[in-house]
């Protein structure tokens, strides 16, 4: 690949091109990797700064309906919205369904949307390990939003955070256990909770959803990132599109804030520290799939099944000899 030639398409906003990187920072094959860092670099002198929007919420509460409205609604105002959307793989074949685009049916064809659905593998968090290097070839593409569907699996949806600018919560009515709320975890790094699907039959329980976790968010303490009346819940519906203006709103009313407060760059500095310490962690831990630490891994490894030591003496061990 002509990492310069490249670049440069992925600047003018060449959607195959984009296409194209995402598949490659994806891969984990040495020489991909190697490639994958030039063309980072090379994107970098961009300088160009997308939203980028977390969005969380338990499987079937309706996220890629909402995603679909919401970015409807956002390219209809001139915007330009790349979708990044992680979907869980299988713990035994390690595949993925990937059905997003499918689900997102007009926001596919539209030209001023992106969707890109990734599988999530063995990374945890709720989104894949290059999702944020993703994140930043759209930022270099031109997008303006950039949305961060996550797995959907529950509390444990943290890592999204370390992410974006913006981190929403969707949630479904008479869902049970609303006393979720009080919770840390998940409910502590929300922006906006939105309880979704408010309309017809369910608008009257989408109501009290609504107001519980609004009673809830009440109860945690206070972000210093955060103004007055934020983090908030309120009630949106993918389907009559009720509640989708007024939530953005909300979102460019807090990131303004944020702007002008210090907040924005803040967070972006700390972001960027953080998944530093976290690719060196990556890089420790794929050494010991690597040569002689391989060899003890796999002998100490054999010592530990054969109850021949214990599980400790055998992490000194292996640690002590590195």
């Amino acid at each position: 690949m002509d990492i310069t030639d490249q670049a440069k398409r992925i600047i003018a906003g060449e959607r195959r091109a984009l296409a194209r990187a995402i598949t490659l920072i994806e891969s984990a094959r040495a020489d991909h990797r190697e490639q994958a860092g030039a063309l980072l670099e090379a994107v970098k002198g961009a300088g160009r700064q997308a939203l980028r929007i977390g969005l969380s919420g338990t499987p079937g509460v309706g996220k890629s309906t909402f995603i679909e409205a919401f970015g409807l609604m956002l390219t209809g105002q001139g915007l330009r919205v790349a979708v990044l959307a992680v979907d869980p793989s299988s713990t035994r074949s390690g595949g993925s369904i990937l059905g997003d685009k499918t689900r997102m049916e007009m926001l596919s064809r539209d030209p001023n949307a992106f969707i890109r659905p990734s599988p999530s593998q063995t990374a945890l968090g709720g989104v894949a390990r290059r999702t944020r290097e993703a994140v930043m070839l759209c930022e270099a593409a031109g997008y303006d939003v950039v949305l961060i569907e996550t797995v959907g699996v529950g509390q444990s949806e943290t890592m999204v955070a370390e992410m974006s600018d913006l981190f929403v919560l969707l949630l479904a009515p008479a869902g049970g256990d609303e006393l979720q709320g009080v919770k840390r975890g998940i409910m502590e790094i929300a922006d906006l909770i939105l309880v979704n699907k408010a309309d017809g039959d369910l608008l009257p329980a989408a109501t009290r959803t609504c107001a519980d976790y609004a009673g809830a968010l009440r109860l945690l303490r206070k972000r210093i990132s955060d103004p007055e009346g934020f983090p908030k819940a309120m009630l949106v519906s993918a389907v009559t599109q009720d509640g989708l203006e007024v939530a953005w709103g909300e979102m460019q009313t807090l990131i303004s804030w944020r702007r002008e407060s210090g907040f924005w760059d803040a967070n972006r500095t700390e972001q960027a520290r953080h998944w530093f310490e976290e690719e060196v962690r990556l890089g420790l831990l794929a050494r010991l799939d690597e040569g002689e630490m391989r060899s003890r891994m796999q002998r100490l490894g054999a010592a530990v099944a054969a109850g021949k030591v214990s599980v400790s003496a055998a992490v000194r061990e292996a640690l002590g000899g590195s």
